[in-house]
């Protein structure tokens, strides 16, 4: 169990936290693979799609002449990585978006998320995820899981272009901000221990995320509480 300590505000990581792994780097993934080109052709007129091809221009050294396919290339490469560079994750979010909204995608998460988030919404706790996601596809996520639409449950929604880096100590300061919160009044649950590090030097409190069958489960969390479901939180309003 957890240490038992009041908070206000639960932050939660996505993936291994609360849905499984491959539901990102299997299935999320392979469904926007396939879509990425055809999607940047179709949509050059977007202004979200045509500043992440100039960003993926830039980041992957490419001319700014770089055509479809060379773009495709070096996002297949971060994406084969499982690297968390910002343009591709505003796109693959507006696939999935798509792809949600189409009937295409399912949300699975695992068996005690939902009740643990419903729970502590009517205990009063407010709730906000931080993922390297965009935020556009965050909201797909949650708002067409198998349980249902579970966006009402949900304040705030945090990635890497509106917070920061997942491991820098400021992106939870800028978080807590938002949230109007001292830092010691925000909890973030997430399997990784390098993003609770930095969320504790910020001073929040932090629980790890262990579960059974995931890449982190075997980690070493340090000095944060571990847990290898949302039923063993102890959460309680201050």
């Amino acid at each position: 169990m957890t240490p038992q300590f009041p908070v206000r505000w639960v932050v939660l990581d996505i993936e291994g936290t609360l849905s499984a792994t491959d539901q990102v780097l299997v299935v999320l993934y392979d469904y926007a693979r396939p879509r990425l080109g055809p999607w940047i052709d179709a949509h050059g007129a977007d202004p979200r799609v045509a500043a992440a091809v100039r960003e993926v221009r830039e980041l992957a050294g490419l001319d700014e002449t770089a055509g479809t396919e060379q773009v495709v290339a070096a996002l297949h490469g971060w994406m084969d990585a499982d690297q968390k560079v910002t343009p591709l994750k505003t796109l693959q979010g507006l696939i999935w978006q798509r792809g949600y909204a189409d009937g295409d995608l399912v949300a699975e998460l695992f068996a005690d998320v939902t009740p643990a988030l419903r729970a502590w919404h009517a205990a009063g706790l407010r709730l906000a995820i931080f993922s390297s996601g965009s935020v556009a596809g965050q909201v797909a996520f949650f708002r067409h899981t198998a349980e249902g639409d579970l966006t009402g449950l949900l304040e705030h929604h945090f990635d890497t272009v509106n917070a920061g880096p997942k491991r820098k100590a400021a992106s939870y300061r800028r978080i807590a901000d938002e949230l109007g919160a001292q830092p010691r009044d925000v909890v973030f649950l997430s399997d990784v221990p390098a993003e609770l590090h930095a969320a504790a030097e910020d001073g929040w409190r932090t629980v790890g995320v262990a579960r059974p069958g995931e890449p982190q489960e075997r980690a070493d969390f340090g000095p944060h509480p571990v847990v290898a479901s949302l039923d063993e939180v102890e959460l309680v309003t201050p």
